[in-house]
């Protein structure tokens, strides 16, 4: 009961006008020290008229601190612009002081209210070490008092540099830091030795497993400015094996308000080691395209379709419309909107695939722009359920699109996937017969219809690394179809940017696909995930291989062997040249497999065979339709 009196004492900011009553009393009780030490600790300076001077000290005091706000501050978060306005405060008042020392001297008044410029003098010296200090004690005691404590862990950090000195500064002035810096590593010869701020340079071949356990390390910090990707994955490589935990500090734009706090120290992600250098897209024409149009983005709660919501909400559009069936993912998206403030924007709960509530929508708005982020993706659920893959990713986009035509949209931009060149499964030749759709009615010449290609989406729902998260927080083992198994991946706000910049790149009819870098071992990518939780394979983790799943490839392409590229403006994007197709034909047969009239699974997938000719089942119970 007593501690949970104190805890509650504790959490309570405490109000600034104790504090600043607490600064004047300490101001006295270092005057009467002043006093001590110029009369050598002998209680005789009665005569000094010491007693008239006691509330001349205490006004003025207050008077100062007044003036420079220096009780304003939060004692918990006490940090060096508190010390900084205690200096200006205490200045002030020896300034005053001193005035009325030498008025005293000129005009021989104020006799009994001049301090002798010997007190003066230490008392401002031991105002600004005892105001100061004393902060920092009462923040350290009220940190101590409010949390669980715990031992701090041995840390070192990797930078010596302007970097890591600035986060040694931050993890030293935090509250709320668990870390105990105990040594800096760099790679600069030179540095080694040396010391900053008393503590040592160590190069990085010293940091061994002995080195590591002889000093109880727990944690290593990265602070190196600008790091890039390449070096990241280098340094990290190095510590993987090592039984620490690796952070890495934000490049210096993310800081808040331009300085680092211990919070945005986080622990090195996955998607920071895939060695590729991320696509940047600086495009001035994007934000004409999009200004003052009506723009509608489908499946815009899902990973994909909600980034190019965020994007395309920081430009000046007339009205953005976000449609999706997932209605409490959909809720989400809405609020996200709400909290940053976006403007003109409607939210539908609508399924692509119904008819009525499409014309509607259509109706309702006068839509100059569509980005369709709406389909089913899964691989193994898609195999066993063709109906679905066909009604929403056939059907469902079929639908758009003809409203599209039928409304005269600018543009139509689709997102479609790797899985859709040399399709194996039924999610991807789902994904191609809408890419075909998509050419068939670009030659009609109104509607300019786009597609993009890509591979994996770090971080998407249902996607591998979450997956793998998920699993090693269960106690593994981490589940890889097959240990040969690659994956091209990019993050999230790559894929959407370039969905954007083919949104004006595109002229009708282009499939564009993107350098994805080099394909990723999943294997590998998995034992990178069990060290970075800090854990090892395969002592506290195992990986165990289950066999390719239905309809799944060992490799992923992003070009089909019938088709080649070429290059546009941006180097990282390429345009796919497919082979002519007879489309009046390849439409009819399209739009007889969206009827899905009294087809069993085998018929739907005799039917999708002949529309996409590439499409060759693996793994599957379709190969007997081969």
């Amino acid at each position: 009961m007593l501690k949970s009196f104190f805890l509650k004492g504790a959490n309570a900011t405490v109000s600034r006008w104790v504090v600043l009553l607490i600064d004047v009393s300490i101001v006295l009780q270092t005057f009467f020290l002043a006093y001590l030490i110029r009369f050598n600790f002998v209680l005789d300076f009665q005569n000094q008229h010491f007693l008239f001077q006691i509330p001349v000290v205490a006004i003025l005091a207050l008077v100062s601190f007044l003036i420079v706000g220096s009780h304003k501050g939060t004692i918990r978060h006490t940090g060096i612009k508190d010390a900084i306005n205690v200096f200006y405060g205490t200045s002030i008042l020896l300034f005053i002081l001193v005035i009325i020392v030498l008025i005293h001297r000129e005009f021989d008044v104020l006799d009994r209210y001049a301090p002798p410029l010997s007190v003066i003098i230490p008392h401002f010296l031991l105002n600004v070490i005892v105001l100061i200090s004393s902060r920092f004690i009462f923040k350290r005691l009220i940190y101590r008092i409010v949390t669980e404590y715990k031992p701090p862990k041995n840390t070192l950090i990797y930078g010596a540099g302007e970097s890591g000195l600035l986060t040694y500064a931050t993890i030293s002035n935090s509250i709320n830091s668990h870390a105990n810096i105990v040594g800096f590593i760099d790679d600069d010869k030179k540095k080694r030795g040396k010391k900053y701020h008393r503590i040592k340079v160590f190069l990085s071949e010293a940091i061994t497993k002995d080195f590591i356990e002889q000093n109880n390390i727990e944690d290593i910090i990265v602070s190196i400015h600008n790091i890039k990707p390449i070096k990241l994955l280098e340094i990290v490589d190095k510590l993987i094996p090592l039984p620490v935990k690796v952070k890495v500090v934000p490049p210096i734009e993310q800081w808040i308000d331009g300085d680092l706090n211990v919070g945005q120290l986080t622990e090195v992600k996955i998607e920071d080691l895939l060695n590729r250098t991320p696509i940047k897209i600086n495009n001035p024409i994007l934000q004409k395209e999009l200004d003052d149009k009506v723009i509608l983005i489908t499946g815009a709660a899902g990973s994909i379709g909600g980034e190019i919501a965020h994007q395309v909400a920081t430009y000046n559009y007339k009205q953005l419309i976000l449609l999706d069936q997932a209605e409490s993912d959909l809720y989400d998206v809405q609020q996200s909107f709400h909290r940053k403030a976006y403007k003109n924007f409607k939210v539908e709960v609508a399924d692509i695939s119904n008819e009525q509530r499409m014309k509607e929508i259509f109706n309702k708005y006068k839509i100059e722009l569509v980005f369709h982020a709406a389909a089913y993706k899964h691989v193994p659920l898609m195999e066993e359920n063709p109906y679905e893959a066909v009604r929403v990713n056939v059907y469902g986009t079929r639908l758009i699109m003809d409203l599209a035509l039928a409304h005269d949209v600018e543009k139509f931009v689709m997102v479609s996937t790797d899985k859709a060149v040399n399709p194996t499964n039924v999610m991807g030749a789902t994904k191609r017969v809408a890419e075909v759709y998509a050419n068939c009615l670009n030659t009609e010449q109104k509607t300019k219809f786009i597609t993009t290609r890509f591979g994996n989406v770090l971080g998407s729902n249902g996607s591998v690394i979450p997956l793998f998260k998920k699993q090693i927080s269960e106690g593994g083992p981490i589940q890889v179809t097959d240990k040969e198994i690659t994956r091209y991946f990019m993050t999230i706000s790559e894929a959407c940017s370039l969905v954007l910049e083919a949104g004006v790149m595109g002229k009708g009819g282009e499939i564009y696909v993107f350098d994805m870098g080099e394909s990723v071992k999943i294997f590998d990518l998995a034992k990178k995930m069990i060290h970075l939780s800090g854990l090892k394979y395969p002592d506290d983790i195992d990986i165990k291989i289950i066999g390719l799943r239905p309809g799944e490839k060992l490799y992923e392409e992003l070009l089909s062997n019938e088709e080649n590229t070429i290059p546009t403006y941006n180097d990282k994007i390429m345009i796919a040249k497919v082979d002519e197709l007879d489309y009046a034909i390849v439409k009819k047969k399209i739009v007889e497999l969206s009827k899905l009239d009294n087809m069993d699974k085998f018929e739907i997938v005799t039917k999708i065979k002949d529309i996409v000719k590439e499409y060759i089942s693996n793994n599957s119970d379709y190969e007997r339709l081969d």
